[in-house]
């Protein structure tokens, strides 16, 4: 019988105070991961997370770290060091969608604070993990993308640029990690239910339509891209480096032409 083993593993789930950040971090402990939670507002929910974590037997601490300043990154990751003597596991979750506006429209403050967040926080999280996991020659990297990586989304230039260039970022990464021992994917959602988005889905015209865009004919769950995430960062997917994987109810695949051109 086949089952998930993060038993030991040291991971670290930026973001993770809520929704899918939570969800990954929960899921990975219940596979048997110790589990730092990231977080940048709200440490009162972070704790809580904390919480639920030490509920299942695995250790867990929160950090306070903004993703997109190099210094509190590498602040947080010499804390596990110093915690936990390193990490087996980094799943960037930490992402903004910024304000919307057309391209010519926006300011450039907004879209480069995206840029910063979404690609330069990865990268920096990215490269404080491969220079520890290269040199214990093991570890997994998961970079949470979006269907947005190939779906254009008008008003959401930063965005969608900032998802494709994590796309071939992880790709990169990959080719350089792997002689290493070292495994770096990407996972993208579609549309999940999460806080964030529930003015789209308690709407009923609202859910309705962004239904239909989703060959599934629904919204995705949270803990659906927990358990995707947790499977690839275990040994069950030992083979798999330097893809994006779409947990996206087949919303990349044009449900629109699901009855013709």
């Amino acid at each position: 019988m086949l089952a998930v083993d993060l038993d030991g593993k040291r991971a670290l789930v930026t973001g993770a105070n809520s929704g899918i950040g939570e969800a990954i971090a929960l899921q990975l402990a219940e596979a048997g991961a110790d589990v730092v939670v990231n977080f940048l507002f709200h440490p009162e929910a972070a704790e809580a997370v904390c919480n639920k974590i030490s509920a299942l037997g695995r250790r867990a601490f929160a950090v306070q770290s903004d993703v997109s300043d190099p210094e509190q990154v590498a602040s947080m990751f010499t804390r596990m060091d110093t915690e936990w003597g390193g990490i087996d596991i980094l799943v960037n979750n930490a992402g903004i969608d910024g304000h919307p506006a057309l391209a010519w429209q926006g300011k450039t403050t907004d879209w480069t604070k995206v840029l910063q967040v979404n690609l330069f926080g990865a990268y920096y999280c990215c490269r404080e993990a491969l220079d520890r996991m290269v040199a214990h020659g093991q570890g997994a990297i998961l970079n949470m993308s979006s269907v947005h990586e190939v779906i254009p989304w008008s008003g959401y230039s930063a965005y969608t640029a900032s998802k494709a260039g994590l796309s071939m970022m992880t790709k990169t990464l990959a080719q350089e990690a792997a002689p290493h021992g070292v495994r770096v994917l990407a996972l993208a959602p579609g549309a999940i239910k999460t806080a964030i988005n529930q003015n789209v889905w308690s709407n009923p015209d609202g859910l309705a339509d962004l239904n239909q865009k989703i060959p599934l004919g629904r919204m995705g769950e949270a803990a659906e891209i927990a358990k995707m995430a947790t499977v690839l960062m275990s040994d069950l997917a030992s083979y798999a480096t330097g893809s994006t994987i779409f947990v996206d109810g087949g919303m990349i695949d044009f449900a629109d032409f699901a009855h013709g051109g």
